[in-house]
């Protein structure tokens, strides 16, 4: 899926030099092989270019990249942990890119307000691990979550498999810090809950994936550590019967339900065949399969699984179920589900989904998804799983058994239609929670609201007047 653009023109070497004075020699890249990394992408879907990849060791030096490509009409592509899935990172069109993963300090953990400032390059597991030293959490969890970057997860709107209780980015920073186009910077790292000063400018941000500003740090908010995580590994016949069972965690849970998987068969088997040390937790085949978690404050989450697992027993939903016996057994359970997405790889080519419907039309979805995708290409094996708490799936499909890999590929934007159209029909979104990049982008405007549409472009021409922000991604 390259981009059928035409080359940029070369920066001119007076203009690398003074880039190069922002970030000093060492952070200015330009050789070609080092440069590589930075163009492709966890899929390698897209193939990017560009002249130069500086980066910046302070929120200062981003801003005078900024003015200086202002002033010049440099195209900036700015990238965290390169994780993203649509292409949002990469430099499609020679543009410089500007790597944040230098800027990676906690500036500030505040206990008593329950809040940390950090930089655009700490990783994801650093700021959960620092969260879970002062005796606090950081719940956003996602299967990159060893090399994804804050400024990545915010600037997507990051969701991942904790948003059933927490909520997704958006609803984890407080206040951001936002380097502009021209080279301002918005200083709105705030801890309050509460300020009704105007316009909440904060969430202009959060979700633009760098096409606005680029997001330089954040204040997130953490949460009182879990004294007792409680795994369950669950088989049974259906999304319809896993769907019940998320209405009985619900009720006798509450707020300790903290995720609940939905994972085909295919899905399961994959992982067991090409991932390694990957077994299945229970002792025979089931078609649909759920992995939950509750997590509470007190030591009473066991007992809460056992009578949520004991109804669904009864009740005909439930089939079998294991709770983990320790921590080393529940994180096998999930890394059985964290290996999904590359225990697919081996099958050949996949077509991907990140969409989401009302929770309670997900078995609809997936029934009415599996039929029409089989029908446009039969043999084609729709490997559906995800986030079934908040109506979020990653609705996959693997190619047919023996069929060439790119001859499948190229029929992407056909199964797009098709499962799209579903998906909007039952008044869903097609992306949940990866974004839009370049990889959805020219399906947008069909599927948004027309004014919607119109108010994105207005603050795009207002914030970045000359585009250089992170152009031809999402509008």
């Amino acid at each position: 899926m390259n981009i059928a653009d035409p080359p940029a023109p070369q920066l001119p070497p007076e203009l690398i030099d003074k880039f190069r004075a922002i970030v000093g020699d060492k952070y200015a890249v330009t050789d070609a092989t080092d440069i590589a990394p930075y163009l492709v992408e966890e899929r390698n879907l897209f193939q990017g270019r560009s002249p130069l990849v500086l980066r910046p060791g302070s929120t200062a030096e981003v801003a005078a990249i900024c003015k200086l490509a202002s002033a010049h009409r440099i195209a900036l592509v700015p990238q965290g942990g390169n994780t993203g899935l649509v292409g949002g990172q990469t430099p499609h069109h020679g543009e410089v890119v500007i790597s944040l993963k230098r800027m990676d300090k906690i500036r500030e953990i505040d206990t008593a307000s329950n809040t940390m400032t950090c930089e655009a390059g700490v990783v994801l597991q650093v700021a959960q691990q620092r969260a879970s030293d002062v005796d606090r959490l950081f719940p956003l969890s996602l299967g990159a979550e060893g090399s994804c970057t804050i400024g990545g997860n915010l600037s997507t709107n990051a969701g991942g498999t904790a948003a059933l209780a927490y909520g997704v980015a958006r609803e984890m920073a407080l206040g951001l810090e936002v380097v502009l186009a021209d080279g301002r910077v918005l200083n709105a790292l705030s801890k309050l809950k509460k300020d009704n000063t105007g316009y909440d400018l904060r969430n202009l941000f959060i979700g633009a994936e760098g096409t606005l500003g680029i997001v330089t740090a954040a204040t997130l908010k953490l949460f009182p550590k879990p004294r007792a995580i409680e795994t369950a590994f669950v088989g049974l016949k259906s999304p319809a019967d896993a769907l019940q069972l998320l209405s009985i965690s619900q009720t006798e849970a509450a707020g300790s339900l903290t995720s609940f998987e939905l994972l085909a068969d295919i899905a399961v088997d994959f992982s067991i065949r090409h991932g390694i040390d990957i077994r299945d937790p229970l002792e025979s085949k089931h078609p649909w399969y759920v992995l939950m978690e509750l997590s509470s404050p007190r030591d009473d989450a066991r007992d809460t699984l056992e009578v949520i697992l004991a109804e669904g027993m009864e009740d005909g939903i439930v089939d079998d179920a294991v709770i983990a016996a320790n921590l080393s057994q529940r994180q096998a359970f999930w890394k059985l589900r964290d290996e999904m997405s590359a225990a697919q790889k081996p099958e050949g080519g996949s077509i991907k989904h990140d969409i989401s419907v009302p929770v309670a039309a997900v078995p609809a979805f997936i029934e009415e998804a599996n039929a029409a995708v089989v029908k446009l290409i039969p043999g084609a094996r729709p490997v559906p799983f995800g986030h079934l708490g908040d109506g979020n799936i990653h609705y996959n499909v693997s190619q047919p058994i023996g069929a060439d890999s790119a001859d499948f590929l190229s029929r992407w934007h056909e199964v797009n239609a098709v499962v799209f159209e579903i998906v909007l029909r039952m008044g869903g979104s097609i992306s949940a929670e990866h974004g839009i990049g370049v990889l959805k982008r020219d399906e947008l405007p069909d599927v948004k609201d027309k004014v919607a549409i119109e108010l994105m472009r207005s603050i795009k021409a207002m914030l970045d007047p000359l585009g250089i922000m992170n152009p031809g991604k999402v509008l």
